[in-house]
């Protein structure tokens, strides 16, 4: 059950501060101080699958905006449900020629329970609700 789902604009301004960072961090860092500019793209994948699931479901963008990503059952994600929200779904947007990325923006904008295309695809959601102080302490 979905509870305080977070809306397209908080998502958004969310997903412009993970590339602020990402931008920042990763490829000017890597790609231009260190030389390694593919490098920097292939952490830009792993910063969005794998800070999720050590993170509580936070980026850095979602928890400035005190938003995170959850299973639909409210459990934390794990990999195998970050790895369908990204790849999987990324795959679908290119397959379809970006239109289900802009379906996803209006399921985002117009349903009750603000869920994407790769919510759907992983069985996420997007909420404003913290993590228990027991799943932090475990």
């Amino acid at each position: 059950m979905v509870q305080s789902p977070a809306g397209f604009w908080i998502r958004l301004a969310a997903s412009i501060l993970d590339s602020i960072f990402i931008a920042i961090f990763f490829t000017f860092i890597f790609g231009y101080i260190i030389g390694f500019g593919d490098l920097s793209q292939i952490l830009d994948v792993l910063y969005l699958i794998i800070v999720p699931v050590v993170w509580y479901g936070y980026t850095i963008g979602k928890r400035i905006c005190n938003i995170r990503i959850v299973k639909m059952n409210g459990e934390n994600v794990g990999l195998g449900t970050m790895l369908l929200r990204h790849l999987v779904a990324g795959f679908v947007y290119v397959l379809t020629l970006g239109i289900a990325l802009i379906v996803s923006i209006f399921m985002v904008a117009l349903r009750e329970d603000k869920r994407s295309v790769h919510d759907f695809i992983a069985g996420t959601y997007v909420t404003y609700e913290k993590p228990l102080e027991n799943e932090i302490t475990n």
